[in-house]
């Protein structure tokens, strides 16, 4: 809005630079650029990104499978953690080693992380495997893909914001370097003389 009314204000001001001018249209070309840029190109950002990711997810439902587990022995646990947070996701799984077919049926035994607090030897648990039965990450759902889509639409915004407010103040920073250099220029010529009776006759 100020660079509306600066354009506005400077249009027919009679002592206007043309400077004064400049820094108004820079300034109007750069609320135009935040405004409308920035949104489309984090709709763009987030579009590409979450077809990327829905991909990404179609292929882990395809590539991965859940199987249940047995218990085989529990793991010693890591030290407490004196993190509230950490230690709370801790005790909510459990280090141990379990066994489960592959797909094909081939048997298989790893350590692994159980969602039990308390795992007894026969316990049962789904496991994430990949198509040789190995013990693989959960695979991506598409909300999750979604709300990634998303943080990256938003960041791809405000990164484009910051890019475009960044170079406005870069362009008026030399603007004014070029205005005081005319001054001090403008000052060496006619200091000397300045105020004295007769200057200019």
């Amino acid at each position: 809005m100020r660079a509306l009314i600066g354009l506005w204000r400077w249009r027919h001001n009679p002592v206007r630079r043309g400077t004064d001018l400049a820094e108004a249209w820079v300034a109007l070309v750069a609320l135009i650029l935040i405004v409308v840029a920035a949104p489309v190109l984090g709709v763009i950002a987030g579009s590409l990104s979450r077809d990327a990711l829905y991909r990404s997810v179609e292929e882990q439902h395809r590539m991965r499978h859940e199987v249940t587990a047995t218990v085989v022995k529990k793991l010693a646990q890591p030290p407490l953690d004196s993190d509230p947070e950490t230690s709370t996701a801790r005790d909510a799984h459990t280090r141990v080693v379990a066994s489960w077919k592959a797909p094909d049926g081939t048997p298989r035994q790893d350590r692994v992380v159980a969602p039990l607090t308390t795992p007894h030897h026969g316990d049962r648990f789904p496991v994430w495997t990949d198509d040789q039965g190995r013990a693989v990450a959960r695979p991506l759902d598409r909300p999750t893909a979604a709300t990634h889509a998303a943080l990256a639409g938003f960041g791809a915004a405000v990164a484009v914001t910051g890019l475009v407010e960044g170079s406005r103040r870069l362009v008026l920073w030399r603007m004014m370097r070029r205005r005081y250099a005319r001054w001090d220029s403008a000052w060496d010529i006619a200091g000397p003389d300045w105020g004295r009776t007769g200057t200019g006759s």
